[in-house]
């Protein structure tokens, strides 16, 4: 049975769609089966940063609701042989969808993937938790602001408390991903530096994701950053973290495009 993991926040606009992509695209060029699901019903942008906006028929509601079946709904990437989407629908909102549809969804793509990564709304409501319901593991995604880790923390408490897991007394695994860092920034004391954050939240650090503009041109153009440039620091970061999801060893380290900066290791250990 494959894994299920959900790439979450508590605030929008910190990456969740962009990390969603990248480290499914790094997972399925490391030889594993993948599905990412959008689970953000209304607002769907998975398809357009993965490039595949042209090729929704079905989509997720219409698999929860029987109007379609699993394999009518998959979009398998162009790039990627082992790579799948379950694209969101546009013109319905998140009460279109429901708990026990979602679980029938999920528990098919178990079956078939090993691993399944579910693209969560931002916030607290019902979307959000329902992307999250059924996770083994998540990846909470934070910028190095009060604000975002704030959310973040809210997260955790939900991931704790509301999953199928919580309620069975089982523990739900959490990873940070910090986004669109910059260390230069953080010794100004302009962003939080890795350590505040990771004592805010006390879970695990996945990985660090520097800010750059090649994110932002990767998703315009419609490929995840570790398909469209895969020498890039945020690429390389991304290929990192997907290593550690998989269980690798692989130190920690600030990537970045400058040669002054480049694989600055951390003291942390890696999550």
């Amino acid at each position: 049975m494959g894994k299920v993991l959900v790439v979450t926040s508590g605030k929008g606009g910190v990456g969740k769609t962009t990390s969603t992509a990248a480290l499914g695209a790094a997972l399925a060029q490391a030889g594993e089966k993948v599905a990412v699901v959008d689970f953000d019903v209304g607002l769907r942008n998975l398809d357009l940063v993965m490039g595949a906006e042209r090729r929704v028929v079905f989509d997720l509601v219409n698999v929860v609701q029987g109007v379609a079946r699993l394999s009518q709904a998959l979009i398998r990437d162009k790039r990627l042989e082992t790579l799948w989407l379950l694209p969101a629908s546009q013109t319905r909102d998140k009460d279109a969808l429901t708990e026990q549809g979602v679980a029938d969804v999920i528990k098919e793509l178990r079956a078939k993937f090993d691993w399944v990564i579910c693209d969560s709304p931002a916030g607290i409501e019902r979307g959000a938790t329902l992307a999250m319901r059924f996770a083994d593991a998540a990846v909470i995604v934070t910028n190095p602001e009060v604000s975002s880790v704030r959310d973040s923390d809210r997260i955790i408490g939900l991931l704790d408390s509301k999953t199928e897991k919580a309620e069975k007394g089982q523990h739900v695994e959490k990873h940070i991903l910090i986004t669109r860092y910059d260390p230069q920034r953080a010794a100004r004391g302009e962003m939080l530096n890795i350590d505040d954050v990771l004592d805010i939240l006390s879970t695990p650090l996945l990985g660090i994701i520097p800010e750059s503009k090649d994110v932002l041109h990767a998703s315009n153009v419609g490929s995840p950053i570790t398909v469209h440039n895969a020498a890039s620091a945020p690429a390389r970061a991304y290929v990192d973290a997907a290593g550690r999801l998989r269980g690798d060893n692989v130190p920690m380290a600030v990537r970045s495009d400058r040669k002054s900066l480049f694989d600055k290791l951390l003291r942390r250990r890696a999550a």
